[in-house]
């Protein structure tokens, strides 16, 4: 088998682990740049509302791709050349992207981009595999609170430079920041040394993310939750940029630009979310997840509450966030502590699930305030928050049972994947 080695017998430094946190987050805002600035790309090219529509559609699709063959090489290539290697490409398409003469060059761009920002999933584990377990859950919270922030940030920055600008100089700026990210990583990322047997092959590495799946309840269970947790996110920021806008009789009229700083909010929740990771590892993991949900389940009564009070709106999109993050802390903390040689496989497994989430969450939301306004997506968003908490109850009992005779499943299951 190919599998990554370290020894973290020191606490990574605050330097490493903040790198790792700055790369996640700047690979995955490549994935959202364009997306406040869709109406001048199409103005630009020429193209329909509709086709600049499909231009996050096919960035998205990329990055899917990427979580599906690329993240998984993680386990059996040495990753910072790896995520190396997919900062490089993504420098490359941002720039193409920057100068492209027309609509279907910029597809093609947006789409390699989209796959290199896959990096942002490769550094996760990777973070996780050079932590010590003592920390291993606090680093796992800092790195994914800065792809959150990377993710909320692009939008307020991209709408700041584009109106300086334009559209093309925001994918310069872009290029650039991933080719210093790209230097930085090579200069102080750790590198993960690779055992690799003679049976390894790429096909069944693959595959043995199936066996992964079928073998492990957890992986199982924290896919479900992780999948509708990002449904409720992205439901939850595709229908507040209708709220705010002034739609279907909402109170607000605020502009683009103004919507794009409401992400601020988001950021600030994003931060304080590495504390969840804290307690997990302190051996709270289950109580956190079950305080997380219950967070996310209140925030929807103050977003609800928020429609009309601008105060309101704001301190619920902290709470929100906050919530929604540390549903993600605490099950990438759960998945992350089953099989150290298997991390790069089971961040793929679970991220896919947690990303097709995320796509219907954004479609519902868009239907959901079309049809019922902003009422209906908080009615649908406590409901989620609701059906979280009972499927985590029922998760629980499950997996209780299931430690009592899981030492020899655990063997059993790594004899399996080892011998891909």
């Amino acid at each position: 088998m190919a599998s990554t080695t370290s020894s973290p017998t020191t606490r990574l430094s605050r330097v490493i682990v903040l790198l790792f946190a700055v790369t996640a987050g700047s690979s995955a805002g490549c994935l959202y740049y364009l997306q406040p600035l869709l109406h001048e790309v199409g103005g630009d090219l020429h193209v329909s509302t509709t086709a600049a529509g499909l231009i996050i559609s096919v960035t998205q699709v990329g990055y899917l791709i990427g979580l599906a063959l690329v993240v998984p090489l993680g386990d059996f290539l040495d990753r910072r050349r790896l995520v190396g290697g997919l900062l490089v490409v993504s420098c490359i398409g941002l720039a193409i992207a920057a100068a492209a003469p027309t609509y279907a060059v910029l597809m093609i761009m947006v789409f390699a981009v989209g796959v290199s920002a896959s990096a942002a999933q490769v550094v996760v584990p990777w973070a996780a595999a050079v932590a010590g377990p003592s920390e291993r859950g606090a680093v796992v919270g800092t790195v994914m609170s800065g792809l959150l922030v990377g993710i909320l940030f692009s939008r307020v920055l991209s709408g700041l430079i584009a109106q300086a600008g334009g559209w093309r100089t925001v994918l310069v700026v872009a290029a650039v920041m991933q080719v210093m990210m790209a230097a930085a990583v090579w200069w102080r990322a750790p590198h993960t040394a690779v055992e690799r047997s003679n049976s390894t092959s790429y096909p069944r590495v693959l595959a043995s993310i199936a066996t992964l799946i079928r073998s492990e309840n957890v992986l199982r269970h924290r896919m479900v939750l992780g999948g509708l947790n990002m449904a409720a996110f992205s439901a939850m920021w595709t229908a507040i940029a209708f709220l705010l806008a002034g739609a279907h009789g909402s109170s607000y009229h605020f502009s683009d630009a103004e919507i794009g700083l409401f992400g601020l909010a988001g950021v600030a929740g994003a931060l304080a979310a590495p504390r969840v990771g804290r307690l997990a590892d302190r051996g709270y993991l289950r109580h956190t997840q079950y305080g997380v949900w219950v967070v996310q389940l209140l925030s929807w009564g103050l977003l609800w509450a928020g429609a009309h009070q601008v105060l309101v709106l704001i301190l619920a999109l902290l709470v929100f966030d906050f919530g929604v993050q540390g549903v993600q802390i605490a099950n990438q903390a759960a998945v992350y502590s089953l099989d150290g040689e298997a991390r790069s496989r089971l961040t793929t497994a679970y991220m896919v699930a947690y990303f097709a989430g995320g796509v219907a969450g954004s479609a519902f939301g868009g239907w959901a305030y079309q049809i019922g306004g902003w009422n209906l997506v908080c009615a649908a968003g406590a409901a989620t928050a609701v059906l979280g908490i009972v499927l985590w109850a029922a998760f629980a009992i499950g997996e209780r049972e299931h430690s009592v005779q899981g030492v020899a499943a655990q063997q059993r299951l790594r004899g399996e994947v080892q011998a891909v």
